[in-house]
């Protein structure tokens, strides 16, 4: 695993759609590009190059499977880095637009939003 230190981590999770992936992350065990696309909105490259740097830092991990991409927080994150990214969670809470991002999140989920789950 890269080598992590608390600037590099804080520098990953300093870009708002690099947070609020994390956070959709945390919610749900694996999400594909088009899935988080689908919450957060936005240019899907911009989706796809903020996922990528996340995966840089060593925060998040993906698999490919046909043409699609999952990504999901790495199980092997040292005890503080998870602990930042629990804290973030807490803190966002009831807050938008984490708030919002966790009801569309539900829609996707139950496969009524997803364009790659079918």
């Amino acid at each position: 695993m890269k080598n992590m230190n608390t600037e590099s981590v804080i520098s990953a999770l300093s870009n708002a759609t690099r947070m609020r992936s994390v956070l959709l992350l945390l919610e749900q065990d694996e999400l594909c590009v088009c899935e988080l696309n689908d919450v957060i909105g936005g240019a899907q490259p911009n989706i796809s190059r903020n996922l990528g740097l996340l995966r840089d830092s060593g925060l998040v991990i993906d698999r490919r499977e046909g043409q699609w991409i999952y990504y999901r927080i790495n199980s092997e994150l040292p005890e503080w880095v998870s602990g930042i990214l629990q804290a973030a969670k807490t803190g966002a809470i009831g807050h938008e637009p984490y708030k919002s991002d966790l009801i569309k999140l539900k829609e996707v989920a139950n496969g009524t939003e997803s364009k790659c789950r079918t």
